[in-house]
């Protein structure tokens, strides 16, 4: 990698704050029942879309690509975007999720435990 490409540990830190900013108030708006923070909702009508959410999802995959390239990387993104990829009938409602998102990172959980055990839904 070019010397002049590496991005300061200041600017990693200045990046993830702004996207914790982001997501936690997309998370509160999303618990309070706006649909669309983790996936494109498909039966949204017309100029109901939430281009917010659809910014939140495309810095999460910018940010954890450039944490990638500093060999590091941030929790916060890492199961933002884990939540975006779950899709089915078995899974819980983006209202539900968005909470149980919220109430792990007031507990300071995300990040802190394996692959099995953060997973509540």
């Amino acid at each position: 990698m070019d010397p002049r490409d590496q991005i300061g540990p200041g600017q990693l830190d200045a990046l993830s704050r702004a996207f914790s900013e982001q997501l936690l108030a997309c998370l509160d708006e999303c618990a309070r029942g706006r649909n669309g923070l983790f996936s494109e909702s498909i039966d949204q009508e017309e100029g109901q879309s939430w281009p917010a959410a659809a910014r939140l999802r495309q810095l999460a995959i910018a940010l954890q690509a450039v944490f990638a390239q500093q060999d590091e990387r941030n929790a916060l993104c890492d199961e933002f975007l884990d939540l975006c990829s779950m899709h089915g009938e078995c899974h819980p409602g983006e209202r539900r999720l968005a909470r149980a998102f919220l109430e792990r990172i007031e507990r300071g959980e995300v990040g802190s435990q394996s692959e099995d055990e953060r997973k509540p839904w």
